[in-house]
């Protein structure tokens, strides 16, 4: 089921309802419980099983590490709970990649396996893991309930496609009334907008252009290829940061703060701020749990490189069972490696970085980001290449299309960037408000109240029905 569908507001209004009439705390989580289940399963109702086998098994196991008196045991509960969610995303993820390049290697063909993959598996799998590990540490108790735990795990807003929310946030937000309340319904609904605003009226339209350009390039000029990267760079950032405003809002209207998954990440100087940046809680998630158990910074300059390329690798694979996807992982890992090495190297007395020099690092970060979308975007290599190639003006020739839309965006998302950048420097806004939760990070609503408030949402809401295209592409984060 699709945010930004008739289907989903039907559905919200129909939860959303059936909370303001329940009586009791334990009836409304017990009522979100069924819609996280009707959410899911509208789509391949045998996917519950996916989502339900694996959520038995760690509610099951966090148990018993926690009961378990020594440390054999402990670790052994922890290492079949890992073991079943990496079996399960290894199966429904990378079984067709596998095959396919064992038969490459060994120069024969093979048919595809043809598996489905479940919408959100790479992020239900992240959570439920992150909570077995926490258990383990000591970090957080194992919840006594199974229903609460399922309502954590299969929590509908940010299911399939993030924010990757830890147990130690989401449970203990379980104790609140959640009733939705008028001030957090108002707040929630301008989030979401901004974040449904994001998807139709920016990523879809820069989908129909950098589409038919990464289908052909060699077709296209110079600069219509290095247009449609850019164009590409805005559409993922609008998509994926779109969503996490939706689920952000939408879970704010129900009762539940979830953390805020990006902080304009294209206003980063160097590869490390972008990646402080960019999709949050999947970087704290490879930081906590596979780039410092793999020894982090504390083994020697050389060893910390080598666990960045690992831990970003794996990040890459993560996204998707295709060799490109593991090409941009370890272009940003070498990135982030070769970033921490100049930094070592610089003294610690140098002057503060110059105008010139903030935008050469900006410039420099941007342009670094955008060619590894090249590989995050291309089918193959060889596509992959011919961009590159055409970037670099080494493939001259091909139509040039001047695609008004691009140009209309990018001042949209400058002045939209411009705004956070100066609310960060202290600058107050008398028609805006930033509304801030502990973990959540900031986002900007309309002070107006009651009848004004209605109304400019009215408005954004016949805004994004006049002009939105008629057909919008699903979220891209959905295939991972």
């Amino acid at each position: 089921m699709s945010f930004v569908s008739w289907q989903f507001v039907a559905f919200f209004a129909i939860t959303l309802a059936g909370l303001r009439v329940m009586p009791t705390r334990e009836s409304r989580q017990l009522l979100l419980l069924v819609a996280n289940v009707i959410f899911y399963g509208s789509g391949t109702p045998w996917h519950l099983a996916v989502l339900g086998v694996p959520s038995i098994i760690d509610y099951a196991a966090a148990r018993r590490i926690e009961a378990a008196t020594d440390a054999r045991t402990r670790k052994q509960w922890l290492q079949f709970s890992i073991a079943c969610n990496l079996g399960l995303l290894a199966y429904f993820k990378y079984a067709d990649f596998f095959v396919d390049t064992v038969a490459h290697l060994v120069g024969t063909s093979t048919l595809p396996l043809l598996i489905a993959l479940p919408v959100g598996i790479s992020f239900f799998t992240f959570k439920t893991m992150s909570y077995t590990i926490d258990v383990y540490r000591g970090e957080i108790p194992a919840c006594r309930s199974l229903w609460r735990y399922a309502m954590f795990v299969s929590f509908f807003p940010e299911l399939v496609a993030g924010p990757i929310v830890r147990a130690s946030i989401f449970l203990p937000q379980m104790d609140r009334p959640l009733t939705p309340r008028w001030g957090r319904t108002v707040i929630g609904l301008q989030i979401a907008l901004i974040g449904v605003a994001k998807k139709l009226l920016i990523a879809d339209r820069l989908a129909s252009f950098s589409d038919s350009v990464f289908d052909a390039p060699a077709a296209f000029s110079q600069g219509t290829v290095i247009a449609a990267v850019i164009a590409y760079s805005l559409q993922i950032y609008c998509d994926f940061s779109g969503y996490s405003d939706i689920a952000i809002g939408v879970a704010r209207i129900i009762g539940f703060d979830l953390p805020e998954n990006f902080d304009m990440p294209y206003l980063a100087t160097s590869i490390t701020e972008f990646w402080r940046r960019w999709h949050m809680t999947l970087s704290r998630w490879l930081r906590d749990y596979l780039y410092i158990p793999l020894g982090g910074n504390r083994r020697g300059p050389w060893r910390t490189y080598l666990n960045l390329a690992i831990t970003m690798l794996l990040g890459g694979l993560w996204h998707g069972a295709n060799w490109t996807f593991v090409a941009w992982g370890l272009l940003h890992g070498l990135g982030l490696a070769v970033h921490k090495l100049v930094r070592s190297r610089a003294t610690s007395d140098a002057a503060p970085r110059s105008m010139l020099g903030t935008v050469l690092s900006w410039a420099a970060t941007y342009t670094f980001v955008c060619i590894g979308w090249v590989f995050f975007r291309s089918p193959d290599f060889a596509t992959a290449a011919t961009v590159l190639a055409k970037m670099a003006g080494l493939s001259p020739g091909g139509v040039t299309w001047l695609y008004a839309p691009l140009f209309m965006v990018v001042p949209a998302v400058v002045a939209a960037h411009a705004i956070g950048v100066l609310h960060q420097r202290g600058v107050r806004w008398r028609v805006l408000r930033a509304t801030q939760q502990p973990g959540t990070g900031t986002y900007f609503g309309l002070r107006y109240a009651g009848f004004a408030t209605g109304a400019l949402i009215v408005a954004a809401l016949l805004t994004l029905f006049l002009f939105t295209p008629l057909h919008h592409s699903p979220f891209i984060y959905f295939r991972f």
